[in-house]
């Protein structure tokens, strides 16, 4: 499922537009992304949590030409699965 069908699921099971529920899905994504920012772990009860990490520095590989190359330290998302979720999709 993509963000476009995800906005016409919610946009049918909720009798509003599509313009409507987009808008609602772009404020929640906003929401989260600010929280995590900030540093925060977004847990949303049954379904998981997010939180931003930082990868330390590391060298790698240009697998094409095998040349050595070095990845800077970034931060990266880690979403774990709600108990809930984890059994209902099982």
């Amino acid at each position: 499922m993509n963000k476009g069908e995800l906005i016409t699921s919610i946009a049918e099971s909720q009798n509003v537009s599509r313009a409507e529920a987009g808008k609602a899905l772009d404020v929640f994504l906003a929401n989260m992304v600010d929280a995590m920012k900030k540093g925060d772990r977004v847990t949303l009860v049954g379904f998981g949590s997010f939180r931003v990490v930082q990868r330390a520095a590391q060298k790698g590989r240009n697998p094409r030409t095998g040349q050595s190359l070095e990845i800077p330290a970034h931060n990266v998302v880690k979403f774990k699965p709600g108990k809930r979720l984890y059994a209902r999709v099982q």
